[in-house]
């Protein structure tokens, strides 16, 4: 009978091998992401035959579970693509201003000049069609003279409102290493971005309710008993409440490769799991007649799956800590049902479970940061050893295995941050996380009693930090690298699994060469005498930079507004760190409107230019720099530039003063014209009428109807007509009669509204042109390029119409 059982369970080992076992957890994930690499989703017929073949192979058929596993992977994604693109804004809906009913499900996070949350709108018949149960992102602006963050619109996780919103689809400035907010939109399942109208008057319809409000409230408890700065790192390591960071914090912990630390990770998660297993048992041995009911093996690992769900539901239920209760789970199970399980096949069930239940985490960095490392961990660490040196050797598993896709996602690597590891780790997790989480437990227990364990944190925490401050302060201590080519990755993997081999490996060391498309890539810059113009998406604004063989120009630097976006620090500088800008050598500022000029701060204070050129009569941070003045010229590697406007003499009025630069090569020539109107263009067409013909030109004004006189189009001939708008822009550029105009005369018009940035090349092959959100088309840029052709129709449909 014990061997018939014994038999049983062997058998049921292998069929749980087979269906879920790390091999299988692997292909679900490859067709996961081949899915999400597709540009485009299949009918919805074929997305459920496709999961249904796949279930199929996956269950049935042993021989053909691997494919059968890859099919279902990708046939559910697609669904679940699917889904949340359909849950999004609904045409009808745009830009339109509806009463919605909610609950505030995220932790507000208030700023200088606005509150931004998220809202779940009732699932209710009384909302507006298309919007029951949906979550929006919701920001709510207070502009009345305030100026000091601050909760001044008193909203908080748990209530429930009754709010007048403007909405938007979800949508992003698509830009060279710049920040996918579609992505986000679509991984999170955001619907909408929404601003709060105050009229009719806002309604606060319930008090606080449910774990949102209790990690608030608890997160404003350790900011009244941390008197110092830093109750802000113990909220973030106690609660996983980061809203208290600024960006000089998050820069300290980029730069010494902190970040995994500050918020609750999953080895914080498996050490309260731990404690917890260690509580059960020391119960169990004062209390033994609890055995009867609950042998003591069980009860401990009952214990630990107990406290790690609880301590996840305290930190917001983040991908890295939901992982390790999902690998608990699964060893409590095991345990349970008295069978054994590795470490490894936890994981591969625990990536499972995530991916069945949310596959398009894959498009979120936690997901591929959690489970990569806890990988390299497991294949390359050893079962035993001295614990100094597995600490060791796991820094450099750690180091070496996820630098690769540090670079792809975040564009950076930290050069110190494996010391700054080998000191946080012990340090943080050992003593600041435990009083910080004892602190919690108490302070749960009973109101005030967690103070000093708290304040035992924080003043742990500014022991350290002052040495990762000045750690992270170094010239050196980050490195941005260039946007890679697709395959620098594989083959980065390839020699991070190279090096990672065991001692006496042959040509270990030859697999640094293959680190090179990744951390060296190639760039291919113009040669003598042509040049590359890069038009920016930077909204309602304008950013454009010129390249030539060894020098890079940047005119204007995009919008920004005060104490709010930012254009120079959100999109042209990760940009030009992408494209691999390490130096400007001359920054024009066309005028002095924020559209143009707002993000020049930015840029100057983290790529300072040899040379900042202006209109005369406009003061750029009272520094005293060239103007730009027609007739003033130079010469770049075979490339001559030269200012057309403004004349000597003429005043700063504001659009009419804007710089107009000539870019001329051996191949064409471009035309940047920045805000002028009809007057200048005259002034221009009587001055210098001969210098106006360009391959390339820079629509004036966006496209606004007081530019692009008729006149002014003809003498350009252009082949190529740019604009740089925003998306819905208020003004309603560009005007169609503006792009009518430029078409008749033979240019083909592209604006960054509708395809991301603009990237042009002049050069021995002519003139070439790519539009980078066609050239990186995404999985959801079809639904997004279906609803702009609807939103522009009327546009489109008046530009082909005879002018009036």
């Amino acid at each position: 009978m014990a061997a018939h059982s014994g038999a049983g369970g062997v058998g049921l080992g292998h069929v749980g091998i087979a269906i879920a076992g790390k091999a299988v957890a692997i292909c679900f994930l490859a067709g996961i992401c081949t899915a999400i690499l597709a540009p485009g989703l299949p009918p919805s017929v074929l997305r459920w035959v496709g999961l249904l073949a796949g279930l199929l192979l996956w269950l049935a058929n042993p021989r053909w579970r691997w494919l059968g596993a890859l099919l279902t992977g990708m046939a559910w994604a697609w669904l679940h693509a699917g889904w949340g693109l359909d849950q999004q804004l609904p045409l009808a809906l745009e830009g339109r201003e509806v009463s919605v009913v909610g609950v505030v499900t995220s932790l507000p996070q208030h700023e200088i000049r606005r509150t931004r949350f998220q809202l779940q709108i009732d699932g209710d018949t009384a909302q507006s069609a298309g919007l029951q149960g949906r979550t929006v992102q919701v920001s709510w602006y207070d502009d009345f003279g305030v100026t000091e963050p601050g909760p001044r619109i008193h909203v908080r996780a748990g209530e429930r409102w009754r709010l007048n919103l403007r909405l938007r689809a979800p949508r992003g400035l698509i830009n060279p290493g710049g920040f996918d907010a579609e992505r986000h939109a679509l991984a999170q399942g955001i619907a909408a971005s929404a601003i709060v109208r105050q009229v009719p008057t806002p309604q606060r319809l319930s008090a606080p309710a449910g774990l949102g409000a209790w990690r608030e409230q608890m997160a404003a408890r350790i900011t009244a008993q941390v008197p110092t700065g830093s109750s802000r790192y113990v909220q973030a390591l106690a609660l996983g409440d980061t809203r208290g960071l600024g960006e000089a914090d998050w820069q300290v912990l980029r730069a010494t490769g902190l970040t995994h630390l500050i918020a609750i990770s999953g080895f914080h998660v498996g050490m309260v799991a731990l404690c917890a297993a260690w509580m059960v048992a020391g119960i169990w041995r004062l209390l033994p007649w609890c055995g009867r009911y609950c042998p003591r093996p069980q009860a401990v690992a009952i214990g630990a799956l107990i406290g790690a769900t609880v301590y996840a539901a305290v930190a917001g239920f983040g991908l890295p800590t939901v992982r390790t209760v999902l690998m608990v789970a699964v060893v409590v199970l095991a345990r349970l049902g008295r069978r054994p399980v590795d470490v490894a096949a936890s994981l591969a069930l625990a990536a499972l479970a995530v991916l069945c239940l949310a596959p398009l985490s894959v498009l979120t960095a936690g997901f591929w940061l959690s489970f990569a490392g806890v990988a390299w961990l497991l294949w390359c660490l050893p079962e035993r050893g001295h614990w100094l040196g597995s600490f060791l050797s796991a820094q450099r598993v750690a180091t070496l295995g996820l630098l690769p896709l540090t670079v792809l996602l975040f564009g950076q690597a930290s050069a110190i941050g494996p010391v700054a590891n080998l000191l946080a780790i012990p340090w943080w997790s050992l003593v600041v996380v435990p009083l910080a989480l004892l602190g919690t437990a108490l302070e749960a227990v009973s109101n005030g009693a967690g103070g000093l364990a708290w304040r035992a944190s924080a003043w742990c925490f500014d022991l350290s930090w002052p040495l990762f401050q000045a750690l992270g302060s170094g010239r050196y201590a980050l490195w941005w690298l260039p946007e890679p080519a697709w395959f620098a990755l594989p083959l980065a993997l390839l020699a991070a699994i190279w090096m990672l081999l065991p001692a006496g490996t042959p040509g270990k060391y030859l697999a640094v060469l293959l680190w090179l498309p990744l951390c060296l890539p190639w760039r291919d810059r113009p040669r003598d005498g042509a040049f590359e113009l890069i038009t920016l998406d930077v909204g309602q604004g304008l950013a454009v930079l010129v390249r030539t063989g060894q020098h890079s120009l940047l005119f204007d630097a995009g919008p920004a507004v005060a104490d709010g976006f930012d254009a120079g620090e959100r999109v042209v500088v990760p940009a030009l760190r992408a494209l691999g800008v390490q130096q400007l050598e001359t920054l024009v500022v066309s005028h002095g409107d924020h559209d143009h000029a707002g993000g020049v701060a930015a840029v100057q204070t983290v790529l300072p230019a040899h040379s900042l050129w202006a209109p005369p009569g406009l003061a750029l941070q009272s520094e005293a720099g060239p103007t730009c003045g027609a007739g003033q010229a130079w010469q770049w590697d075979g490339v001559r530039f030269e200012f057309l406007h403004p004349t000597p003499g003429f005043p700063y009025l504001g659009n009419e003063s804007s710089c107009v630069l000539r870019v001329q090569g051996r191949y064409g020539t471009a035309l940047l014209t920045g805000d002028i109107g009809e007057v200048i263009e005259q002034r221009l067409l009587k001055q210098v009428p001969a210098k106006l013909h360009a391959d390339v030109v820079l629509v004036a004004h966006h496209g606004s109807g007081g530019s692009s006189s008729r006149a002014f189009v003809a003498a350009t001939g252009a082949r190529l007509a740019l604009i740089s708008n925003g998306h819905g822009n208020r003004f309603g550029h560009p005007r169609p009669d503006v792009v009518r105009r430029w078409q008749r005369n033979g240019a083909e018009v592209l604006a960054t509204a509708d395809s991301g940035a603009l990237q042009v090349w002049l050069g021995e092959g002519g003139l070439q042109v790519r539009e980078r959100r066609i050239w990186r088309s995404r999985l959801w840029d079809a639904a997004e390029r279906a609803r702009a052709a609807a939103i522009l129709s009327d546009i489109k449909n008046a530009a082909t119409a005879p002018e009036g």
